[in-house]
């Protein structure tokens, strides 16, 4: 009889196994853990929505579609997300049933991505951009507080005018000098920064002016092509046929300049450390990648919006102009 028990134990624990295996109930699962936030229907419309900052994921937005695949949607459940509400459960579910919700939100509440093209920037904003940037393109609250500049907020309609499709093309692929925002050339395409460039600017931007063209016509009429052509010819000369005299340009900039972007360039001069934004450093690669002759010369001509740089060409001639910005050209730019 003990023999009986004995071998009749291995056959009741692979029954009980199954049994546990089958006991897993998304739907149940998701009423218990996930709807007093995400809402019954998956579309955040609960109670508990009023009083969380920022409000609960609507997972039938087709915006969720684009933005969530099963692995984040899975590392979501498991983690939480920072900077909300949503925190990680992976001390009180087992892995399978972590999966079984993913799968459950997915096929329940979530629809097709429309587009194939949209689907790849979402993916990627999802990836790379959103933990900054977050999910509705307004900032992650915890970078907002946690990173100085603070990432930027692709709804507020002063950056909206401030950017440009082209800048931003820049800022993905070589990254914001004195920022958190680094250059993904290294990791990305130039095809698929040029699409989760699109994807911020149809989401998050549908009312710039950026949006009112469609981004393939963008891009077959002047797009990244003739972008690119502007990086290309870092050796286009001063408007007017001005030449600028390195002699005098490292007097001026001495004189006008160094204080804020530094006497080597880097934008630590000894003001640096008190303005916001801090001054362009002429050493980061999104500086040499984008700072020809001309740019240089409307740059330190008429300024900066919305930074500390000023106009210098109310108090200085062109050909001095001209003589600052060609001594940053040869001695920071292109060296």
């Amino acid at each position: 009889m003990n023999t009986m028990r004995f071998l009749a134990l291995p056959t009741l624990l692979l029954f009980s196994s199954a049994l546990f295996a089958q006991a897993i109930d998304p739907a149940a699962l998701y009423q218990d853990y996930c709807a007093v936030c995400h809402g019954d229907n998956g579309d955040g419309k609960s109670l508990a929505r009023k009083g969380l900052v920022p409000p609960p994921r609507d997972f039938t937005n087709p915006r969720s579609t684009l933005e969530l695949s099963r692995k984040r949607i899975i590392a979501g459940i498991a983690q939480g997300v920072p900077g909300t509400a949503m925190s990680g459960w992976n001390s009180r579910l087992s892995t399978s049933q972590i999966n079984a919700l993913a799968d459950f939100i997915q096929t329940r509440f979530m629809l097709p991505a429309p587009t194939e093209d949209a689907s790849q920037g979402g993916r990627i904003y999802a990836e790379y951009c959103s933990v900054c940037h977050g999910d509705q393109g307004r900032g992650a609250i915890w970078a907002a507080g946690g990173l100085s500049p603070p990432p930027a907020n692709f709804t507020d309609p002063r950056v909206q005018r401030s950017l440009s499709r082209d800048h931003m093309i820049d800022a993905v692929t070589y990254g914001r000098p004195e920022t958190a925002m680094t250059g993904w050339q290294s990791r990305l395409s130039k095809q698929e920064i040029t699409s989760v460039v699109d994807y911020v600017i149809t989401t998050f931007m549908p009312n710039s002016r950026m949006a009112l063209v469609n981004p393939a016509q963008t891009l077959a009429a002047n797009g990244h092509q003739g972008h690119d052509r502007m990086h290309f010819d870092i050796n286009l000369p001063f408007p007017d046929q001005l030449l600028g005299d390195l002699q005098r340009g490292a007097r001026l900039y001495q004189a006008n300049c160094a204080t804020c972007h530094g006497e080597e360039g880097d934008g630590g001069g000894p003001r640096a450390y008190f303005i916001n934004p801090r001054p362009r450093n002429f050493l980061h690669a999104s500086s040499r990648s984008a700072l020809n002759r001309p740019r240089l010369f409307e740059a330190i001509g008429k300024g900066r919006l919305r930074t500390e740089m000023p106009a210098w060409e109310k108090v200085l001639t062109r050909q001095q102009i001209a003589d600052i910005g060609e001594y940053v050209f040869h001695t920071f730019i292109k060296p």
